[in-house]
């Protein structure tokens, strides 16, 4: 389990990035498996999820994750809608007290927001399509919506790194053709290949979206022990990989 410095130090949230010990799967999802989007055995997930809520302080019933598809699509979760089954997007939102909101991701990059102001926590499930496609501004955009005077602090959790994140030539022309900056984010390898910072890419639009950033620093392909990885389960030829879980609750009744 990892911790942002920063929003620990918020009395009125729980936050964890978890690894994937501590749980009940089997196998290549050996342990904490938080994905439903996953192949592994339903009954392991949801024991799995039901010790990520302990964790968290708030009921299974409380957790709320996403169908996540890489889109740039935000949903604020509020009392008309919270009963739903299924959020389809890849950010959530909510200002209800005693929730929690989950996101997976087996080498993208999880983001948990908190807007110390206004009461407001979220979570950004952001791969490079959702990335390069929006979805952070959209988030923040939202915040913003809820109240304009705020203060989004965001923490960055673990993904993988640039030294793991091979690309080839036409990915990098596509980052590219968007803006001739975002070359900064690339490293030259050989045979026309790229090493891409997704971690650098992600952290610098929350920076100029005014937001205060932490990073919880840590590469999931190569840390095998502590994180799934999609990149080193199709290196391996697995036929499928489990998910790490990022969760951020506000508690009932503290204050900061």
């Amino acid at each position: 389990m990892f911790y942002s410095k920063k929003f620990k130090k918020f009395k009125n949230i729980n936050h964890c990035f978890f690894s994937r010990k501590g749980g009940f799967s089997k196998g290549i999802y050996k342990s904490l498996n938080c994905g439903h989007g996953s192949r592994d055995n339903k009954k392991n997930i949801n024991k799995n999820l039901n010790f990520v809520s302990k964790k968290i302080k708030v009921n299974r019933k409380n957790l709320f994750l996403m169908y996540q598809t890489h889109s740039n699509k935000v949903i604020i979760i509020n009392k008309k809608n919270k009963n739903l089954i299924k959020f389809k997007s890849d950010a959530i939102i909510t200002k209800i007290r005693g929730i929690a909101l989950g996101v997976v991701t087996a080498d993208c990059v999880p983001i948990i927001l908190f807007d110390s102001r206004n009461h407001t926590i979220g979570c950004i499930h952001a791969g490079w399509k959702g990335a390069s496609s929006g979805i952070i501004e959209n988030t923040i955009k939202q915040f913003k919506k809820i109240n304009s005077k705020n203060k989004i602090y965001a923490a960055i959790g673990p993904c993988i790194g640039d030294r793991s994140y091979e690309v080839d030539l036409p990915f990098y022309k596509k980052f590219l053709s968007q803006s001739k900056k975002n070359n900064i984010y690339f490293i030259k390898k050989k045979n026309n290949k790229k090493l891409f910072n997704l971690r650098k890419y992600v952290n610098d639009k929350l920076i100029k979206l005014n937001v205060i950033v932490d990073n919880v620093n840590k590469d999931t392909f190569r840390e095998k022990s502590n994180f799934f990885s999609y990149r080193r389960s199709q290196k391996l030829n697995q036929n499928d990989y489990g998910r790490c879980i990022s969760v951020i609750s506000m508690t009932k009744f503290s204050q900061n």
